[in-house]
């Protein structure tokens, strides 16, 4: 842990695959600490044992296989096929070769499996728990982290296409955020929106 915060491990030799898949496990899980390795070498060299887990690529695993094996809780293993047979048993696996939606979607699944809902996770700084939204920007943001498009939402909230669109202005300003696939962490990490829904 650093300054009480979970560090997780990200071990790949892909270092644009390990950039991205840090943005969004910080944005998935925003208490967590993430350091990206680009060798098993790298990560053994940096106090192994802090992290509370390793996301880490196939072939690294392979490579280094007892000490995965004896870190079985704490592995996920990346993989590009969501081929079951072509996964290592024993280990929680994680197909990259997805969309992004689809990515997010699993380590949302993954993480409230794992940890309860983040139960088991410290607390989140008071700065993130504070209620940044109106109730009505919440309708909204949970009715677009859906899918719903902008008139949908205004005939189910019976409102106008243009307030839709600058509650949609709004949220995105006041959360800062520019996507709406870290729209969709944030309504489901804030317990907005149950990611079945999704």
């Amino acid at each position: 842990m650093t300054n009480g915060r979970p560090k997780v491990a990200i071990i790949d030799p892909n270092t644009l695959a390990s950039l991205g898949l840090k943005q969004i496990l910080q944005n998935v899980m925003p208490i967590m600490t993430v350091d990206t390795f680009g060798s098993f070498a790298e990560l053994e060299a940096n106090h192994s044992d802090d992290y509370a887990h390793y996301f880490t690529a196939m072939n690294i695993v392979l490579e280094n296989r007892q000490f995965f094996a004896d870190h079985r809780q704490k592995t996920i293993v990346l993989t590009l096929s969501l081929d079951t047979t072509s996964q290592l048993s024993g280990f929680h696996c994680l197909c990259i070769n997805v969309p992004e939606k689809d990515l997010i979607r699993s380590l949302l699944m993954m993480q409230q499996h794992a940890h309860h809902g983040g139960k088991n996770l410290p607390p989140m700084p008071q700065m993130l728990q504070q209620k940044i939204l109106s109730d009505r920007e919440i309708e909204v943001m949970a009715l677009i982290v859906q899918g719903l498009i902008n008139k949908e939402i205004a005939d189910r909230l019976n409102i106008g296409l243009a307030t839709v669109i600058t509650h949609r202005k709004n949220i995105m300003d006041k959360l800062g955020m520019r996507s709406v696939s870290a729209l969709t962490i944030y309504a489901v990490m804030h317990g907005y929106v149950d990611i079945n829904k999704i």
